[in-house]
């Protein structure tokens, strides 16, 4: 008899044992583990940290608790509803911009740190070759922010990425470009396509400036433009004279750049000492529209144009964009970028594809984020929403073209592409320095 209520008794415990485990109650105080790769040393540390303070803010703040005043679903939630209301844990890792660092970093956070799946890297090159790691892993890997075409042409079945990629963003540019030659442009009368014909480039020459470069020549050609020079430049090179010289020599009407944010500086810097006088500035993102990038430079980018996914002024046409950049302004001090914006998104695709998921089994992962599709209204980004097609590439995103305006002391990022999400008249020529 006493043996019976002996084994009766741990019989009870351990079926209440397995109730607590099964429970939502329990799953509640899960979390789930995600491993996050960007640049947090090194040359591109500023905007590796500015990633990371955005894929954290938005882990914490619109995914893991609620936020019952913001108009997106999932700041309802406190956690991941179909999980239990699990909760979002990021692992970042520092891959200093090395792309054999970044694939040595994804297989610790695989095998040591048990990772559900990855996220980054920012650089295209490391993107590759953390991608190329998770494929051979087969674990989900949603990248927010590298921008290589190559990256989703590669037939790999575990990686997606959100953001769209330099194809669409330099279409934009050559848009714009045919934009100004018709007088479509706000604020500016037709310009004669001579004065824009001749372009001249100058990119970092890595994954990401060195397919900027040949995504320029290609466009060039199928709008009717003349590539008079193209230069491949590092982007850790201390001294870029010669590099501005053989811009200026080429006599382009337009400047075009893909450029990190030292690389950018030092440029501006550079060709303003020669006295560069082109009729249009324009930057590949990344560098360009860093908040550092104007804080440093001040008036000295009057009509400098750069690409982007996001410029705060979107709120005007945009609600959700207006709260979330006022809150992340009201932590951090700055404004949302296409970077930390990207980021925001990232965070949130992986938050909608586990709801969606309802597991960490890579399997289901892998199904929900070949068939997911959150709506443009529950994205900060001016998108038309996140779906990935069988590349892994999102179709439903898009650019914008914003241009730095000195006004009473300070630099206003304007959009001036989409034309009719034009914020106001476009300055044309490029001012010069003074």
């Amino acid at each position: 008899m006493k043996m019976n209520k002996t084994f009766f008794i741990f019989a009870s415990g351990l079926i209440l044992f397995f109730l607590m485990v099964c429970s939502p109650l329990y799953a509640a105080e899960k979390e789930i583990k995600i491993g996050v790769l960007y640049p947090l040393s090194g040359a591109a540390a500023t905007i590796g940290r500015d990633l990371q303070k955005a894929a954290e803010w938005t882990a914490e703040e619109l995914v893991n608790n609620k936020k019952p005043d913001i108009d997106l679903l999932m700041t309802k939630w406190g956690g991941i509803p179909n999980l239990g209301g699990a909760k979002i844990k990021l692992i970042f890792a520092d891959h200093r911009g090395e792309p054999d660092r970044g694939a040595d970093l994804a297989k610790r956070l695989i095998e040591d740190d048990k990772v559900v799946g990855l996220m980054g890297a920012y650089h295209s090159s490391v993107t590759k070759t953390v991608s190329a790691v998770a494929e051979r892993y087969q674990v989900p890997m949603i990248n927010d922010s590298s921008t290589s075409p190559d990256l989703t042409r590669r037939g790999f079945k575990w990686f997606w990425r959100c953001t769209p990629h330099d194809e669409f963003f330099t279409k934009d540019l050559f848009e714009l470009l045919k934009g100004l030659s018709e007088g479509k442009v706000k604020g500016v009368k037709t310009i004669p396509k001579d004065q824009l014909k001749n372009l001249a480039y100058a990119c970092e020459n890595t994954e990401w400036g060195s397919s900027v470069g040949k995504v320029i020549e290609t466009y060039a050609k199928e709008y009717g433009f003349n590539v008079v020079k193209g230069i491949l430049y590092d982007s850790k090179s201390p001294d870029l004279t010669s590099e501005a010289r053989a811009l200026i020599a080429a006599k382009p009407d337009c400047m075009l750049f893909a450029s990190y944010l030292s690389d950018s500086i030092l440029m501006i810097r550079t060709l303003k000492g020669m006295k560069a006088s082109p009729n249009f500035f324009w930057g590949q993102n990344a560098g360009f529209e860093m908040a550092d990038f104007p804080k440093t430079l001040g008036a000295d980018i009057n009509g400098v144009l750069t690409r982007t996914v996001f410029i705060a002024k979107i709120a005007k046409v945009k609600r959700i964009a207006g709260q979330i950049n006022e809150l992340y302004k009201k932590k951090y001090g700055d404004d949302v970028t296409g970077a930390t914006g990207r980021s925001i998104v990232g965070v949130q695709t992986w938050a909608y594809v586990l709801n969606r998921a309802g597991s960490t089994d890579k399997k289901a992962i892998q199904k929900a984020c070949n068939d997911i599709n959150i709506p443009g209204y529950e994205l900060v980004m001016p998108w038309d929403g996140v779906k990935f097609d069988a590349t892994g590439q999102n179709i439903l995103g898009k650019g914008l073209i914003g241009q730095y305006q000195w006004k009473e002391g300070k630099n206003e990022l304007e959009i001036i592409y989409p034309f009719d999400l034009a914020t106001a008249n476009m300055i044309y020529p490029f001012p010069g320095w003074k």
